[in-house]
């Protein structure tokens, strides 16, 4: 039994070697020079402004969420594309209740006015 997991407990303990490997390699041989400028904290290339515990507005979030949920959804779709020749006539209704359903959501969110920034 223990046999067949053999190749792959080799493989995770060449993987945690390599990992730990290289980070001491490149901590003992790789290059120290720190200065001010590289110690600074930046955000993609530009000086940090305000603090780093700035609130965010709620929309932020609501928006956030409305993307993910509408994003997952989406994803429902592919099996039943990859499949539609063969599920038939009921897969196809059932897939236009589905995009109906969405499109709902997506109506009632236009009309609460979730997406309108200020």
């Amino acid at each position: 039994m223990f046999e067949q997991y053999l190749p792959v407990l080799l493989l995770i303990v060449l993987a945690v070697a390599f990992g730990a490997g290289s980070l001491l390699l490149t901590g003992l041989i790789g290059p120290k020079r720190p200065n001010q400028v590289k110690n600074s904290a930046y955000e993609s290339g530009m000086e940090p402004v305000g603090t780093a515990h700035e609130r965010y507005s709620v929309k932020y979030y609501m928006v956030a969420m409305l993307f993910v949920i509408f994003d997952v959804e989406i994803l429902f779709m592919y099996p039943w594309a990859v499949q539609f020749r063969m599920l038939g006539l009921f897969a196809f209704i059932e897939m236009i209740l589905f995009i109906g359903l969405l499109f709902a959501g997506y109506y009632y969110i236009i009309k609460k006015g979730v997406l309108e920034w200020e």
